[in-house]
């Protein structure tokens, strides 16, 4: 007995002692890096959250200088655990369309005709994320609007480096237009939409789709706070949220230029704007101004703060951050006008809100329908925090039921 005593003990000892490390650590960075504006209305619960994110990345980041293993392999991992059941009232099938991954969520109910079609990408970076993980979120939508949703599982970065995703995206997409008919799906009434990178990609696939004379026209796109631009790092809500969790400003490009492979240090420079060509800032400044947002988002601090001088070294290494993959928001007007019906969904405590706010005037400029719904105590990454008994989050059902509505109503 007094040996298995001990063996518990030292076993505690191994596997407690680090773990107390680790999680101070992420206390201590939380609070010395995190600055969650007083107008937020659930502080220590994003604390809690963030402090385990921190920890997720820094167990990564240390398995990664060890040579075990990859930061982000890690990061798939932990998430992998996030497992929901599913849900009894649909079918959950696992299959390929056009070689891509997919998941088909449909309502067993039958139903008087085809249904709308929902092709769903998730976020991550380009780089984190999976089905399974939205598993509750794609499921609520199916349920809640009674359409069949596709959930697409496309290739990730590092080891795929874009335009895989997009290719991917495009795929999956197009595979269900051409035959909605055998999923139960009206291929008239077909949404593409995503979060965060999902929400890139879905901008980029309908704008690519505008051109496919020989496909059906998407019904609508949505877009929860998607990025749009990677041109100016110093829009108010990159400077107000700049050390905001879930994604700090600085984190977010770092993750940028990882995602496409790049030297994470050129992160700087890319945050002064030193990667923008004189060219692009003279033929794109318009779109990217702080003049095309209401004046209620230009508070808390906010000072306007030009690019820095174009370093062409830098630009030389980072052409694709401005192209039409990465910076949608530059599309030719002839490409936004034939765009359809949108909804935006931004976040008050958010880097990317502005992104999708200028994205927004870019639809409405060009005679595109947009509804707009903004979750005042919003923060990105929340879409996945509408249920759970510790960090489920209130304004994540307002940001779900948002999505819901406009679905129902098309």
């Amino acid at each position: 007995m007094e040996l298995l005593q001990n063996l518990l003990l030292g076993l505690i000892g191994v596997i407690g002692i680090p773990s107390l490390f680790l999680l101070s650590w992420a206390i201590y960075y939380d609070l010395s890096r995190s600055k969650i504006p007083s107008g937020f209305d659930s502080p220590l619960k994003l604390r809690g959250l963030h402090c385990l994110a921190i920890m997720a990345f820094t167990v990564g980041k240390c398995l990664e200088l060890l040579g075990v293993c990859r930061q982000v392999a890690v990061i798939r991992f932990l998430t992998n655990f996030w497992n929901p059941r599913a849900d009894p009232s649909l079918s959950a099938k696992d299959l390929h369309f056009d070689g891509v991954p997919v998941r088909v969520y449909q309502p067993k109910t039958p139903s008087a005709g085809p249904r709308k079609g929902f092709v769903f990408f998730h976020g991550g970076a380009g780089m984190f994320g999976s089905i399974a993980f939205y598993e509750d979120v794609c499921s609520k939508i199916a349920k809640e609007t009674d359409s069949v949703v596709v959930s697409v599982g496309y290739r990730l970065s590092p080891e795929h480096l874009p335009p895989a995703q997009y290719k991917d995206c495009i795929a999956a997409t197009i595979h269900l237009i051409q035959n909605a008919a055998s999923h139960g799906v009206d291929p008239s009434k077909i949404i593409v939409g995503g979060d965060s990178a999902g929400g890139n990609y879905a901008t980029v696939v309908a704008q690519k789709l505008v051109e496919r004379s020989d496909l059906p026209k998407l019904r609508a796109q949505v877009l929860i706070y998607p990025f749009t631009q990677n041109m100016d790092f110093n829009l108010p809500s990159y400077q107000q949220n700049s050390s905001m969790p879930l994604l700090f400003r600085e984190n977010f490009v770092y993750f940028a230029l990882k995602y496409i492979g790049k030297d994470p240090s050129l992160a700087g420079q890319a945050l002064k704007g030193s990667h923008v060509p004189d060219s692009m800032r003279l033929k794109y400044g318009k779109w990217v101004s702080p003049d095309n947002l209401p004046e209620r988002f230009k508070g808390r601090g906010y000072k306007q703060v030009p690019l820095a001088p174009c370093e062409p070294e830098v630009y030389r290494q980072l052409p694709e951050a401005l192209g039409g993959y990465f910076s949608c928001l530059f599309a030719d007007d002839s490409v936004i006008q034939k765009l359809p019906e949108a909804l935006i969904v931004s976040c008050e405590y958010d880097v990317l809100r502005d992104d999708g706010l200028l994205y927004k005037k870019r639809l409405a400029d060009n005679g595109v329908k947009v509804s707009w719904f903004h979750v005042e105590n919003g923060f990105h990454g929340m879409m996945n925090l509408s249920k759970g008994f510790i960090f489920a989050f209130p304004a994540a059902v307002e940001l779900l039921d948002s999505i819901i509505d406009f679905v129902k109503n098309l």
